[in-house]
């Protein structure tokens, strides 16, 4: 149960990070999951480093939204988006 839980919530958080940085009509479906996984552990370990706790799950939810948008930023300056 846990990974399908990881594969939805990643797919929802790929999706508003994709609509938040405007690449959303170049997403698929599989990247929207991979973003939204990836991008949750960036901005966990990113918060972490900085000191900032996620209290409950909607903390958890805007930290791993965060690190989705900057997950994208990222692969942005790299080319993989326009």
């Amino acid at each position: 149960m846990g990974l399908i839980a990881a594969i939805i919530v990643g797919g929802i958080l790929g999706w508003l990070a994709s609509l938040i940085m405007k690449t959303n009509a170049q997403m698929g479906v599989l990247a929207n999951i991979i973003v939204g996984i990836v991008g949750s552990l960036l901005g966990h370990f990113v918060a972490g480093v900085l000191g900032i706790a996620a209290f409950g799950s909607v903390g958890s939810f805007v930290i791993s939204l965060i690190g989705a948008v900057i997950l994208i930023a990222i692969l942005r300056a790299l080319g993989f988006f326009r």
